[in-house]
């Protein structure tokens, strides 16, 4: 686990304006402004009848965007935030393969950029699940750095806290 404080102006074009986040898995936000607006991003299935669209248990980034951004978007700043993303599977499986882990990718209940913007500061703490018990930090290593080169391949200046 580490904590980030990230360009807050960068970072927040990344995550509102462009495609660079809609991959991950939302969990949960918060956004406090004139309101508090807490988003749940567990899909529930059966608002779609039959036809599922989703075959996660979590809706992407890419299908709350617009609405985050719609409540965002204005004069003022919101006095806080936070979300709360996690890797999809598919990318979790790779980051295992691409660092040669020693674990099973079903043995991962998820990888976290957990963000909060404290209405100056804006800062991401990774985080690390798992399924199994075990003394290997290994992923939880390849994921902060993962973490480091996802934010500077995309230009969001970062410093460790």
């Amino acid at each position: 686990m580490i904590i980030l404080t990230l360009d807050a102006k960068r970072c927040m074009a990344e995550l509102l304006l462009r495609e660079t986040f809609d991959g991950f898995l939302f969990i949960e936000g918060e956004i406090t402004t004139f309101n508090k607006f807490s988003i749940d991003g567990y899909v529930h299935k059966e608002f779609y009848g039959d036809a599922s669209s989703s075959e996660t248990v979590y809706s992407t980034w890419d299908k709350l965007r617009d609405f985050c951004f719609a409540i965002i978007k204005g004069k003022r700043t919101p006095l806080d935030f936070k979300f709360i993303f996690s890797l999809p599977d598919d990318a979790i499986r790779r980051l295992i393969e691409d660092k040669k882990l020693d674990f099973q990718p079903e043995t991962v209940q998820g990888l976290y950029l957990n963000f909060r913007y404290n209405g100056s500061v804006l800062t991401c703490t990774t985080g690390t699940s798992l399924k199994i018990f075990t003394m290997d930090k290994s992923l939880e290593q390849a994921f902060d750095q993962w973490t480091g080169e996802f934010f500077s391949n995309h230009e969001v200046g970062w410093s460790v806290l």
